[in-house]
């Protein structure tokens, strides 16, 4: 992730940030509501989430608490289980991704389900043209 000055971002800081956004999008929380509940702005938590500037301990601790979350959920440790945990909140942070995966479980266990996901794959898939 390139910062101002064209630097990549440290990569505890984009994993930070990318549990502060999936958090705040599981719990349904704009960044507008997370940026009042810890006293910046919405253009603030931006920052933090796509990891472009650096949470403080103090800010973190607001940031935890307006979640409802421990601090050590949003820090989590550098291990390869971390890796994967970081993999799936990429993969929640794309535009929509939360949506349909709360559309999905919403969805009886067996043929919809089954359909759901062939259909994504289906779409998913370079044309064969």
């Amino acid at each position: 992730m390139a910062g101002k000055n064209g630097t990549v971002g440290d990569p505890v800081d984009v994993a930070v940030g990318a549990r502060i956004r999936m958090l705040r999008k599981l719990r349904g929380i704009s960044q507008q509501a997370l940026a009042e509940a810890a006293g910046v702005t919405f253009q603030q938590i931006q920052k933090y989430e796509r990891g472009a500037n650096r949470v403080s301990a103090s800010m973190l601790a607001r940031i935890a608490k307006a979640l409802e979350v421990p601090v050590a959920e949003l820090f989590g440790e550098a291990t390869e289980a971390s890796g994967a945990v970081d993999a799936v909140a990429d993969l929640l942070a794309e535009p929509g991704a939360l949506d349909l995966l709360k559309a999905y479980s919403r969805l009886p266990q067996g043929r919809q389900r089954y359909g759901l996901v062939d259909l994504v794959r289906t779409l998913a898939e370079p044309s064969a043209s």
